[in-house]
């Protein structure tokens, strides 16, 4: 299946997508339960994008760069825009593990070393030499 086939309301997708952005999760309370909710952004063989929503569990599995394929899913709309989820009977499947997130400066890599604030200033300057333009979270 493929992004531009999906339509709104649609259920039984069957797809899979390549991870391209992971945002934040968010906490809310419904029902008195608390919960976590957080969107994604995949893509398709044709490149096509759609959003994912991503509830409590599932954010942790997921990184940019993974592949996944989510079957028995669900394609809402939130503002305009289709969204994909599991929905109520859906799985989410990690066909492929991406590299994950980039490191966050002082916490320590798996076998790796840690990383100091010292070395992530030195990486900044570093990229600064060659022009690049990227905003990073302090």
């Amino acid at each position: 299946m493929k992004i531009k086939e999906l339509q709104v309301n649609q259920a039984n997708v069957d797809i899979v997508l390549d991870i391209i952005e992971a945002g934040n999760a968010r906490t809310f309370s419904k029902f008195g339960k608390p919960g976590r909710v957080a969107n994604a952004t995949g893509t398709d063989e044709a490149g096509d994008k759609i959003k994912i929503s991503l509830w409590n569990e599932q954010i942790d599995k997921i990184d940019k760069g993974d592949k996944i394929h989510i079957k028995n899913g669900y394609v809402g709309e939130w503002q305009g825009e289709k969204q994909l989820s599991t929905g109520r009977n859906g799985t989410l499947e990690i066909v492929k593990k991406g590299p994950g997130p980039e490191p966050v400066p002082g916490t320590q890599e798996p076998g790796g070393t840690e990383e100091t604030e010292e070395d992530y200033k030195k990486q900044e300057e570093t990229e600064d030499d060659f022009d690049v333009e990227e905003e990073y979270v302090k």
